[in-house]
């Protein structure tokens, strides 16, 4: 039978000071004496002391539960993404409230909406796609209601964020390609006015100008489905000028462009290499396996999650986070 949790009352009563006293030694109240806070400490330590979460908001007029939007459950790193925070957040007693905007605008605004409605303590949120205004957002911080972004972040309201390194995850692997032979390498990419899409498309741009490789509009396209991929590949691939390399924003339209290059009979990769962005079970499970950058989702999440927390907790002092990428090297390139 499990031990019951002790209480600040059981920790004071142990130690014979005022349960005032233990709960500002744990927030490590200056007011209290640097002995006594370390005694409090290692007490509560030792007995696996956690804080009453509920408790806590009950007193401060809040609700422990915090709302998470996510674009897309399918996507495989958003789903990481939502299984870091989840555990993190079940870990320090908050509830979570997950919603999909399905990459809509309008459904954001409705989230929102019911977010309010449900007085969450805070969200953590990845934009849709097409948004571009973000008024519903101030209304949260509006409500006195934090926000951190992850991944497809908001750079016009004064809020905390975790991102990857998109910027070196693209060099990195263009970089890669040039130097296994490619020399005209296309860039598929999001909506572009999302941060994501400038920072790869940047990565991109700076590794083809660091080896001299002329880069022009044609090279780039707005292309982020396999869908899509599959539509507009194949004439790329019959062309005069045809490209010898594709780096695609996710794994889903890398798959796409490696469906269209079977379509019309071009090897992978002896004659075009192909890489990703995302590494979930799609990239592991293409005939080849794709080449792509790792995004470590469950990291994000648990950031975000940390960041939301701290400020919960009355932390002031701004905190963004950028999880580093890795180039995970595999059959579609050479």
């Amino acid at each position: 039978m499990n031990k019951p949790q002790i209480t600040i009352k059981d920790i004071a009563r142990a130690l014979k000071v005022s349960p005032s006293t233990v709960s500002r030694a744990l927030k490590d109240n200056p007011d209290i004496s640097q002995e006594t806070r370390d005694l409090v400490h290692a007490y509560a330590n030792k007995h696996n002391y956690k804080p009453n979460v509920q408790a806590v908001n009950l007193r401060a007029g809040r609700s422990n539960t915090i709302g998470v939007i996510v674009p897309q459950m399918v996507h495989h790193f958003f789903s990481c993404v939502l299984s870091g925070i989840e555990q993190a957040a079940s870990e320090a007693g908050y509830n979570v409230l997950v919603a999909q905007s399905n990459e809509s605008y309008e459904q954001e605004v409705k989230i929102i909406h019911s977010f309010l409605a449900a007085r969450v303590c805070g969200v953590i949120a990845s934009l849709a796609k097409n948004t571009s205004h973000y008024e519903h957002y101030q209304e949260l911080l509006d409500n006195n209601i934090p926000i951190v972004f992850y991944d497809r972040i908001c750079t016009g309201l004064n809020t905390e964020r975790v991102v990857v390194d998109d910027y070196a995850g693209s060099l990195a692997a263009v970089e890669y390609m040039i130097q296994t032979g490619c020399k005209r390498i296309f860039f598929y990419g999001s909506a572009p006015h999302l941060e994501i899409t400038k920072n790869r498309r940047n990565g991109y741009l700076d590794a083809m100008k660091k080896y001299h490789i002329p880069v022009d509009d044609s090279m780039i396209k707005l292309c982020d489905t396999r869908e899509r991929a599959i539509a507009i590949t194949p004439d790329l691939l019959e062309s005069e000028e045809r490209p010898d390399g594709f780096f695609a924003i996710n794994d889903e339209t890398a798959a796409g462009i490696l469906y269209a290059c079977k379509l019309v009979g071009i090897k992978v990769p002896d004659e075009v290499s192909i890489c990703g962005f995302t590494d979930g079970a799609i990239a592991q499970n293409t005939d080849p396996k794709l080449t792509t950058v790792e995004q470590h989702g469950e990291e994000v999440g648990k950031s975000a999650f940390s960041i939301l927390a701290n400020k919960l907790e009355g932390e002031e002092k701004r905190s963004n986070k950028i999880v580093r990428t890795n180039l995970i090297i595999r059959g579609t390139t050479k």
